[in-house]
């Protein structure tokens, strides 16, 4: 089956990742709940929803990093993407616990957030990642990390500064810590997978990083409170 981002594999490759990244952060900033966040007045509500869903899919960052990794490794391929994804991997250990924190300090419990219902969203966001670190190429989980950390390094730190600056939810200095610090964090990762990528010439793995860049880009602004029903 030959899908449209097959048309962008070869020379044009890396434009055409950088493409996907901007749209997604374009894709986010069109979501009501999302502009509130860039403007500093979501509300609690809003807020809570977007860092419980956050945390239903950060939770399993390291995990799918990590096997993409070893799975790469084992088939002898690739073994500076295989260092990278298992490095990115250990880098993102822990993060669950920092919204669970900023959570806690909103008066939401663990077993709340734990028991709370994963969005049509997050749920296609975990599967189709756990598919392509276990099954799928073990490249593509570079694609949705590469879109997200683009998201965090444009995004993150000017949503946890402006809460700061603006928001009327009580206790919100002490509950940013998750965006303030990816904020932070995610800037040299870009920079470091586009030094990598750059030496990248296999078709199938360029296909498979941009074609989880696409997944990432149609599905993670629907995380918001209005991207649909949070049925379970």
């Amino acid at each position: 089956m030959h899908t449209q981002t097959e048309n962008h594999v070869g020379a044009n490759w890396l434009a055409a990742l950088d493409a996907e990244a901007r749209g997604l952060v374009a894709a986010v900033d069109a979501q009501p709940d999302a502009r509130s966040l860039l403007a500093g007045t979501l509300d609690k509500e809003g807020y809570i929803h977007f860092l419980i869903q956050t945390y239903h899919y950060a939770r399993w960052s390291t995990p799918i990093l990590a096997e993409a990794g070893v799975r790469l490794r084992q088939q002898g391929r690739l073994p500076e993407l295989a260092t990278l994804l298992i490095q990115k991997g250990e880098e993102e250990r822990g993060h669950d616990r920092w919204l669970l924190s900023d959570l806690k300090n909103l008066g939401c419990s663990e077993e709340s957030v734990e028991a709370a219902a994963r969005s049509p969203a997050v749920k296609a966001y975990t599967g189709w990642n756990f598919f392509t670190s276990r099954a799928g190429v073990a490249t593509a989980a570079l694609g949705t990390a590469y879109v997200l950390e683009y998201l965090s390094q444009t995004r993150a730190g000017v949503w946890a500064e402006r809460l700061r600056e603006v928001s009327t939810i009580p206790n919100i200095h002490k509950s940013v810590t998750f965006l303030r610090s990816h904020g932070a964090l995610d800037g040299d990762h870009v920079a470091e997978m586009e030094r990598l990528f750059a030496g990248l010439s296999e078709p199938e793995d360029q296909e498979a990083i941009l074609f989880s860049a696409r997944v990432a880009r149609c599905v993670y602004p629907r995380i918001f409170r209005q991207g649909g029903d949070l049925t379970t």
